[in-house]
């Protein structure tokens, strides 16, 4: 993995209280994701370390895991409700990996939903997260103009069904980090350190007209 730039891990609650200031000290890191869940206690340990991540100056972003049974606007609400986004963080993620009983298209739909509800909210292009075999099954030819975060776990880079390129690869999940307990993914951005900082979020701009007396 020594021809990208850009490298990064994925944590989530299943890491408990995670030693910032450690992981901090380790340039290889740039970027976070933590996965948001609905439970109290899982909220609690997400915001502590969102928070600590902003302290500690480590590139952050949350992801939402997506239940096709769950209705849209509820998983909508819990991520709006609960990531607050700041100047550089990464766009939010979804991910989506199960089926639950929906169809393909039910999942696409519930997707084209969350999607648009959150780039109209946090006025940013959302990511896709998903393993190689569901996009190709599932997901080819879809959602073009979002970036892509692709799992597959192994040396060779994700070949896409529809040719796409990936944003993101995820292409290890036995990592261990100084500072984390337990396994870490590891995960790849294709491009530099400027490319990943044009995708990230900005606050819109508040123009203020001044009226002359």
């Amino acid at each position: 993995m020594d021809d990208f730039d850009v490298h990064g891990i994925d944590v989530s609650h299943y890491q408990g209280r995670i030693d910032w200031p450690t992981v901090s000290e380790q340039g290889s890191i740039l970027f976070l994701l933590q996965p948001l869940k609905e439970e109290i206690t899982r909220i609690s340990i997400f915001c502590d370390n969102w928070d600590l991540m902003r302290m500690y100056e480590i590139k952050r972003g949350a992801y939402h895991f997506f239940r096709p049974n769950t209705p849209v606007n509820l998983q909508i609400a819990n991520f709006v409700d609960n990531v607050e986004l700041e100047a550089g963080d990464l766009p939010p993620v979804l991910d989506v990996e199960t089926y639950d009983g929906a169809s393909k298209l039910e999942i696409i739909s519930g997707m084209r939903q969350w999607l648009y509800a959150i780039e109209i909210h946090y006025n940013v292009k959302p990511i896709i997260y998903t393993n190689l075999k569901f996009f190709n099954k599932n997901l080819a030819g879809q959602f073009r103009d979002y970036p892509l975060w692709i799992a597959r776990y192994n040396t060779r880079e994700p070949r896409l069904a529809d040719s796409r390129e990936w944003d993101f690869w995820q292409y290890g999940n036995k990592g261990t980090l100084a500072g984390i307990e337990g396994y870490v993914d590891f995960n790849v951005f294709q491009g530099d350190l400027e490319s990943l900082d044009s995708m990230c979020y900005e606050p819109a701009a508040v123009i203020s007209e001044q009226r002359e007396d």
